[in-house]
């Protein structure tokens, strides 16, 4: 797959940091929020390709890669559904519409959205913050819906408090043309008529047909456990796709601290064929 920033021009200019703006946050969850960022003009920071990441920095505080949760096919800005889950993550969830924030991107390769998946059916499995990532290709999808075939999601979280982008999900997602979304949480909940259970099993239990190219990202051990259930099913590793942006550091292959075997997520991923990798690390 091409990295899209693969001239050397892109490259330099992936590497500089530029001032973004906050225009719009929205609390998805109790720990995850989005962000809308531009430049001070108002328009787009750059163009990216579903899967890609970029580097958010706040001076004196810190700096990571987060995935880029908007579609590529939006012109207008970009979006980063952030979990709250350190120091960095912390402040961002403490600032406010208006203030200033440092980008650098885009970084990593990405789905084979313009090649690979034209003309496929599609499975997307989710579980928690693992949606954010994978919402860039959905939307780009229904976006150029001509190009592909049924879409089923399978999108799973703690309890329905915790699913993020729900409102979407179900006032876009559902009511898209050949789009089936089945949702779970992990226990009962009041309030909740849908399914009930962990998203390895869901995934055996909705016994999805063998014809699909299948995207997953979340928590390490459910990408473990989904990757057994799919192959179970059926499935070989060329048909399955997913995301370890988790695992990516430095973003450019040179602090080190991202490799899996002979690869490196920055370099070589995030996005992954489930059989380009050897073998996972020992917390998947």
């Amino acid at each position: 797959m091409c990295n899209c920033s693969c001239g050397s021009e892109e490259k330099k200019n992936a590497l500089l940091p530029q001032v973004g703006i906050i225009t719009d946050i929205r609390r998805e969850t109790p720990d995850v929020k989005t962000f809308r960022i531009v430049r001070p003009d108002g328009t787009k920071l750059f163009e990216h390709m579903p899967g890609q990441c970029a580097m958010l920095c706040v001076p004196g505080v810190g700096e990571a890669l987060f995935s880029i949760t908007s579609s590529p096919t939006n012109k207008e800005y970009q979006e980063f559904s952030i979990k709250e889950c350190g120091t960095l993550t912390n402040y961002l969830h403490n600032m406010s519409v208006g203030d200033e924030i440092l980008v650098r991107g885009p970084y990593g390769n990405h789905f084979p959205v313009e090649t690979v998946l034209k003309g496929q059916d599609l499975l997307f499995i989710a579980g928690g913050i693992g949606l954010a990532p994978l919402r860039s290709v959905i939307n780009y999808v229904l976006d150029n819906r001509d190009n592909y075939g049924t879409v089923d999601i399978v999108y799973g979280s703690r309890s329905k408090d915790d699913l993020v982008q729900l409102k979407e999900i179900q006032e876009v997602w559902a009511k898209a043309k050949d789009v089936n979304v089945h949702l779970t949480i992990d226990r009962e909940q009041e309030g909740w008529d849908g399914h009930v259970g962990f998203v390895p099993n869901y995934v055996k239990e909705l016994n999805m047909s063998v014809d699909k190219t299948a995207l997953i990202c979340g928590p390490p051990i459910m990408i473990k456990f989904v990757l057994q259930g799919l192959q179970e099913l059926g499935y070989e590793k060329t048909q399955v796709y997913t995301t370890l942006e988790l695992r990516m550091k430095c973003g450019i292959g040179k602090c080190g601290r991202c490799n899996i075997g002979d690869k490196y997520v920055c370099k070589d991923g995030p996005v992954f064929r489930c059989d380009e990798i050897d073998e996972l690390p020992n917390e998947y």
